[in-house]
């Protein structure tokens, strides 16, 4: 086994989730991760913890929501008792295939997402992670050979995870003391949204992992303008690209995309929170340096900054603030390499990608 592969479960157990003796631990992963389930097991074990594997088939979700009649869709109460029983939830991506889930209805996936929602709930009121594990299908999705997509992976996730939130640090401190954000880029892109009395969270790895982003959530009343959002999304095994969004009073009150804008459409369907933002994340992983399809990387690159449609994080709402609810998050990334900039009550902390206390800042 490739030693990174025990590094990352190390990684896992210790830094992402802590897990102590006696912990219950669920690892839900695809057969494509058997190696890295295998190694989680050995050091769950090492450290005195109780884990049961639960594995995940994209193939399989395929042909339970092709099958069911949508009025028969119910919430799985049976995998929500396990997840409120356990101590530690563990989950891996490692698609065999990328578009596995392309020919499933989009008016399926969001009824899905919607009776899904109180198992959600209940795993992110858990000390959780998702990761990934490489896998040729991630590989041909970000243009790359497999061993070249493996050293990316690793590179992006072993590593000096202190270091990382310490370089954030700086944007939290930043970002804690705002009131307003403006992002600008180019012609397309001019938006502003009040983050007063919001929670600014550095993640360094400790949910997602990698980590690599600061983030936080807007007023959900308070966005105004447009964004057109320059990097590819990936949903429901299908590509949505030059997806464009313009709000008013908070609310998406138009709408387009280049590509599968029907997919966008359904997104924003899904219910009233999902036309309001409940994420703005700022990336700040350097070692993340191209674009690869995978949201839990490309979110965390830097030069860019992110907005999620949907759910806020609880641990990002000040307390007497509202929290956009939904069944959905789904995070959607804007380019800042070039002609672009982030304002904070009307000064400029990020012009082109380089922060204000990075070397080459052009204030």
């Amino acid at each position: 086994m490739d030693p990174r592969i025990r590094e990352h479960a190390e990684v896992i157990a210790s830094h992402s989730t802590d897990v102590q003796p006696g912990d219950l631990v669920v690892v839900a992963a695809p057969a494509a991760a058997e190696d890295l389930v295998v190694a989680l097991h050995e050091v769950l074990g090492d450290r005195g913890a109780t884990p049961v594997y639960l594995g995940k088939s994209d193939r399989a979700d395929r042909a339970y929501l092709r099958a069911v009649d949508e009025d028969d869709l119910r919430t799985p109460e049976h995998l929500k008792a396990l997840y409120e029983r356990a101590d530690r939830v563990i989950r891996v991506r490692a698609k065999a295939n990328a578009t596995e889930t392309s020919d499933v209805p989009t008016e399926t996936n969001a009824a899905h997402s919607r009776v899904y929602r109180p198992v959600q709930e209940t795993v992110l009121g858990k000390r959780w992670c998702l990761t990934q594990f490489p896998t040729p299908a991630g590989a041909q999705l970000a243009e790359t050979s497999t061993e070249a997509y493996e050293n990316f992976v690793w590179d992006a996730i072993n590593r000096d995870w202190d270091a990382q939130r310490e370089f954030q640090a700086n944007m939290v401190e930043r970002l804690d003391a705002a009131s307003e954000v403006r992002i600008v880029s180019g012609e397309t892109t001019d938006v502003t949204m009040s983050v007063d009395g919001m929670r600014t969270q550095n993640d360094y790895g400790e949910y997602n992992l990698p980590g690599g982003e600061v983030f936080t959530a807007p007023v959900p009343d308070s966005v105004e303008g447009e964004v057109l959002f320059d990097k590819p999304v990936y949903q429901q095994g299908r590509e949505v690209t030059g997806a464009r969004l313009v709000f008013e009073g908070g609310e998406v009150v138009e709408h387009g995309a280049d590509k599968n804008e029907d997919v966008l459409t359904e997104l924003l369907d899904t219910d009233a929170g999902a036309r309001r933002l409940g994420e703005l994340g700022i990336g700040m992983n350097r070692a993340i340096d191209r674009f690869t399809y995978n949201m839990l990387f490309d979110e965390k690159m830097g030069d860019t900054v992110h907005m999620a449609i949907g759910r806020a994080y609880d641990d990002t709402v000040g307390e007497g603030r509202e929290a956009n609810q939904s069944a959905i998050h789904v995070d959607m990334i804007v380019d800042m390499s070039e002609d672009s900039r982030v304002e904070l009550d009307g000064e400029v902390v990020q012009r082109d990608g380089t922060f204000a206390f990075e070397e080459g800042f052009d204030g």
